[in-house]
């Protein structure tokens, strides 16, 4: 009996999203202050509601960058696949922290509506524009790693939904300036609370799924299936698990049954390889049976 493992090697060089992350939370801490300072001034729930909504994010970027650091450590005794999955607890609670977030605004608009109360249209212009440049920064230095990291993904939802509150928090400023509709300010709040919730559910659901281990979203199972099965020598497959080591690697195991016996380190090397080129597999480990036994393990896929 074979068994076989990728390579392993976990050298890690130095991490783009690092700088991003630490001007981010730099410049949104200030943000913060000055955004709640001045909300109490101009008398806007709108204001206050960005203020309490970008302060999640920068507790959601402290996680999302402490995870990204966590991930980098090497395995121990304890840990064997290091601290990887960490990056998949930051992401499930970002989408918890803004979806709860977006609770408290909806509920203190709605308390708005009965007696909306005058507010400063020009200082909530002025605030909220400034918001749009620090979170549209923020999410552009986040945009590349958003394609392949669901965490990374998570502060770039984060600092979008930022720069959009900061947006209708402008339009109607402009409007309460001109217009005196100051139900405008509860409104807007619960416009955009509508639309954070319906962007952040994927990512809810994405980090959920790896967090009870599922199969990536960008891995296909099938076709890696068929693929293990059409492989030479190879009589059947059993016991076939993928699942997500971290938002960015993934893992898995498998049992060839090969009658032939080992065929050797290289060609176990070639599937690897294929598995990780071709299907985006990280950590492979391969198990080689000859079939003159029951091998399986008690876990029974399901379909």
């Amino acid at each position: 009996m074979g068994h076989q493992h990728g390579n392993c090697s976990h050298h890690h060089h130095g991490d783009p999203n690092s700088r991003a992350f630490g001007i981010a939370i730099s410049l949104n801490v200030l943000y913060v202050a000055v955004e709640f300072v001045y909300g109490l001034i101009a008398n806007s729930t709108a204001l206050l509601a960005d203020a309490g909504h970008n302060l999640s994010d920068v507790l959601g970027l402290l996680l999302a960058g402490g995870a990204a650091i966590l991930a980098r450590r090497a395995p121990s005794g304890r840990y064997t696949y290091g601290l990887r999955s960490s990056s998949i607890l930051a992401a499930l609670a970002n989408a918890m922290f803004l979806l709860v977030t977006c609770g408290a605004i909806a509920w203190e608009a709605i308390l708005r509506f009965y007696q909306p109360p005058e507010v400063a249209g020009m200082t909530v212009v002025v605030v909220a524009g400034v918001g749009i440049a620090i979170n549209g920064l923020s999410a552009w230095m986040f945009l590349r790693g958003s394609h392949d990291d669901i965490n990374i993904r998570g502060a770039y939802l984060h600092m979008v939904a930022d720069a959009a509150v900061s947006l209708g928090v402008v339009i109607a400023g402009f409007v309460m300036l001109f217009t005196g509709w100051y139900w405008l300010d509860p409104l807007v709040s619960l416009v955009i609370v509508s639309v954070i919730v319906v962007g952040t559910w994927s990512l809810l659901r994405e980090s959920v799924h790896l967090a009870l281990s599922a199969v990536p979203a960008n891995i296909d199972l099938p076709q890696v299936e068929a693929y293990l099965r059409s492989c030479k020598g190879v009589a059947d497959i059993h016991d076939l698990h993928i699942w997500g080591m971290s938002t960015t690697e993934s893992a898995l195991t498998v049992h060839l049954v090969m009658p032939e016996g080992y065929p050797g380190d290289a060609y176990m090397d070639g599937i690897m390889h294929t598995l990780k080129e071709k299907f985006l597999v990280h950590h492979s480990t391969l198990q080689v049976e000859q079939g003159t036994t029951d091998h399986s393990c008690a876990l029974v896929a399901v379909h």
